[in-house]
């Protein structure tokens, strides 16, 4: 297990450094959006202006701006945590894909639920936390390293209970902002699965000796493809080239120096 969730190198100094890198961007990403609802809280604007409203011309500025305002303070605090958490855990274990993915799913959530969503202003970041709650867990099962099946297992206990916010029909809730946004993680995990990281290419990886061990046989496996002259000649090769071999180290008498 040593080195399971270190980074490239086993370097205390490294890994260290790697954990405080893969802190930035989640913290000037939560920085931002509280300093955002701060001031429209403070000059008394309605963040539904910012939202997106499916299938509005208005409502495509939404898709950019939609999941940077919140509702109330309540709202807002709901989604700094899980938003904070899992992007630093995207970025500090899958950092060869975890910017593209998360603007992947920011991008693919909002576009998604302004082309299927019901006609109704949907703001918040909650799209974006259960894209990378469905990223990060779906790795887990598309990857099938050791480190990632164990993600995804730590991400199923914390977070399963918000997989109830998928259901439709909830009051004040924009359902279809969870529900499309953990599809669109979904297909993200399964678009980047190609590209491991350093550590996850066999290192750790309990499946890697079954797909690269080759297979051994009771017989040749071309044997049934070959005929049955090619067999008996096959046969005779080798039993003259066995009597090569016993002749080497037996002589027959007749060919031994006999001088005495």
């Amino acid at each position: 297990m040593r080195g399971l969730f270190d980074s490239e190198s086993d370097s205390l100094e490294l890994t260290q450094r790697h954990f405080y890198d893969s802190l930035r961007f989640p913290l000037a990403a939560v920085l931002f959006i509280w300093l955002i609802h701060a001031y429209l809280f403070l000059a008394g604007a309605d963040p539904g202006w910012y939202g997106n409203m499916p299938r509005r011309l208005w409502g495509i500025r939404g898709i950019v701006t939609s999941p940077l305002v919140h509702g109330s303070w309540e709202h807002l605090l709901s989604n700094t945590f899980p938003l904070f958490v899992l992007s630093a855990i995207t970025l500090y274990f899958y950092r060869k894909v975890a910017m593209r993915a998360f603007w992947m799913i920011y991008f693919l959530t909002g576009a998604t639920v302004w082309l299927l969503a019901r006609p109704v202003v949907h703001i918040g970041a909650s799209g974006v936390v259960y894209g990378l709650v469905a990223f990060i867990f779906w790795n887990g099962i598309f990857r099938r390293s050791l480190r990632s099946i164990i993600l995804a297992l730590i991400v199923m206990v914390f977070y399963s209970s918000m997989f109830l916010g998928i259901l439709p029909d909830q009051e004040g809730i924009s359902w279809e902002s969870h529900l499309l946004g953990s599809l669109v993680g979904i297909f993200t995990s399964f678009w980047f699965k190609g590209e491991l990281e350093d550590d996850e290419l066999d290192k750790h990886d309990p499946f890697a000796d079954e797909r690269n061990q080759e297979k051994e046989f009771f017989l040749p496996r071309d044997i049934f493809d070959k005929t049955k002259a090619q067999r008996a000649l096959e046969a005779e090769e080798e039993a003259r080239r066995r009597q090569q071999q016993n002749d080497t180290f037996f002589p027959p008498f007749w060919s031994q120096d006999r001088s005495w």
